[in-house]
């Protein structure tokens, strides 16, 4: 098992000065530019320190809102492609289903892919819900646009001579990508999946499904990819091609767990601060994924991860929060890794909320010290010689 980095770089002096919703609704007067600065600058140190001790790194997008100041996903990874050495470089995703230059996608990851020497992996994802009113992209059919994005991107990375495009959602008189990946065919895609229904899109074209924050309910979620892996290629996934994502605080002491804890339990509180109608807009999720929903106890998924937990321990039992001393972290993933049934990749949410500079270096140096080699040992993080299917 290797491990990502990934901090969701919010401006989270912000939350307290607005009651409302966090993504959307709150005005980005009560952000300080200066203060924005100084937290992306801190968020940037953390993935060099990770990338230092030993892990990846992954990176995310989000648009209109106070939890997550990135909103350039190739920009930051393009930092992070000049500032690390060793890092696979996850950017997990471009939102193409709300942008009208699937091209520019391709390009941007083309240029990380080169500055990097290759350490890409390219995530490509619809987008959260909320974002869809800011586009003003239709929830209904989007995944139709989404997969000729996909198909465009692919295809302008793997062609090697100008050709034209004419999709029902995307035309282009002439696509010739420059600069060429590094990583031929293309980088390693990567999507999430937080569904059986979604693991199932993604399993034919053997790209790695990466689930969220999803607890238990990520063995059917596994499970559907394994089977529907099987089906279409004839043998067995690799368990490289699945990965979760998990919030992680190592501590030094009481106090600092103290801490890490609270943090974690503030990043929860500030997803319940979404309006119900943009969690899932009609037409948003597959089918599964609403029934799973409306299966859902209050204060559990999405508008309140964690299944109603009310201790720490129940978060490290529902496989949301690792905490506590190395050794403790290292017992509880893979206790959830053997529940999972094996995945390749952790994604190691390690900065949460309010969470200080200083607490989370101590997090990662203590993770990437006492954690990592134990990790490596549970499941194999990487195939060798595996090469994603090319379905442009």
């Amino acid at each position: 098992m290797d491990v990502y980095f990934f901090s969701e770089q919010s401006h989270y002096p912000a939350w307290g000065k607005f009651d409302g919703m966090l993504r959307g609704d709150i005005p980005n007067k009560h952000g300080d530019p200066t203060v924005s600065g100084k937290l992306l600058n801190e968020y940037l140190d953390m993935y060099q320190l990770a990338d230092q001790v030993g892990m990846n790194v992954m990176v995310n997008e989000h648009h209109i809102a106070s939890t997550c100041m990135n909103n350039s996903i190739t920009l930051t990874l393009a930092v992070l492609a000049r500032i690390t050495k060793n890092a696979r470089l996850l950017g997990l995703g471009s939102i193409i289903t709300n942008r009208p230059d699937p091209i520019r996608v391709a390009e941007e990851y083309s240029i990380v892919d080169a500055i990097s020497g290759g350490r890409l992996d390219m995530g490509l994802v619809k987008g959260a819900g909320w974002e869809l009113y800011a586009s003003n992209a239709n929830p209904s059919g989007g995944m139709d646009r989404f997969w000729e994005a996909h198909d465009l991107i692919l295809a302008a990375m793997t062609r090697h001579e100008p050709f034209s495009w004419e999709g029902e959602h995307f035309d282009y008189r002439c696509v010739n990508l420059w600069p060429r990946p590094v990583q031929q065919d293309h980088p390693p895609v990567w999507f999430t999946g937080n569904s059986p229904g979604s693991a199932k899109l993604t399993a034919p074209k053997g790209y790695v499904n990466a689930a969220f924050l999803t607890g238990p309910a990520v063995r059917q979620t596994f499970d559907a990819y394994r089977e529907t892996y099987e089906e279409c290629h004839g043998h067995k996934a690799h368990p490289d091609r699945l990965a979760y994502l998990g919030m992680v605080a190592c501590s030094r002491d009481k106090a600092q767990t103290e801490r890490n804890i609270e943090a974690a339990f503030a990043y929860l509180a500030s997803v319940a601060r979404m309006r119900p109608a943009h969690v899932n807009p009609p037409g948003y999720s597959h089918y599964q994924a609403i029934t799973s929903m409306m299966q859902t106890p209050p204060g559990a998924g999405p508008g309140g991860m964690g299944g109603g937990a009310t201790s720490a321990d129940d978060l490290a039992k529902a496989g949301i929060l690792f905490w506590g001393e190395p050794e403790r972290v290292v017992d509880q993933i893979a206790a959830f890794n053997e529940l999972a049934g094996g995945f390749g990749h952790f994604l190691n949410m390690g900065q949460n909320a309010h969470q200080p500079y200083e607490d989370v270096r101590d997090s990662i140096e203590l993770f990437g010290e006492f954690c990592l080699p134990e990790l490596a040992k549970l499941t194999p993080a990487r195939e060798p010689a595996a090469k994603e299917s090319v379905n442009a």
